[in-house]
């Protein structure tokens, strides 16, 4: 595991752009819970966010992409709307406890 932030660095409800071992990565707090995506949108593979750490529609409840507006489930990463509908963000493995964020790293990635 490669530690990726302390747990105070991602607010609830918030988003932040992230780079760990030459990846950009895009972490949300919701409900508690850290979700954790590759900053790149499966249609154009171009990074997601509007402004930094911009990534959610103006309702706090969806991932937005900036370059067409494709529209991704937090929970799960997959398009809801737009034109990579139905395809999905790809999920990084995580983990949370008292020291951060982990990212659950496995040789390949």
């Amino acid at each position: 595991m490669k530690l990726l932030c302390a747990g105070r660095d991602i607010p609830e409800g918030q988003s932040r752009g992230l780079e760990l071992d030459g990846r950009n990565l895009i972490a949300i707090r919701r409900d508690g819970q850290i979700y954790i995506y590759q900053n790149r949108c499966p249609h154009r593979g171009v990074a997601l966010e509007w402004h930094e750490h911009q990534f959610l529609d103006p309702s706090a409840s969806l991932i937005q992409c900036a370059t067409h507006g494709a529209l991704f489930l937090i929970e799960s990463g997959e398009c809801v709307a737009g034109p990579c509908e139905g395809q999905s963000l790809t999920a990084i493995a995580c983990h949370e406890d008292q020291d951060g964020i982990w990212i659950i790293s496995n040789d390949n990635a």
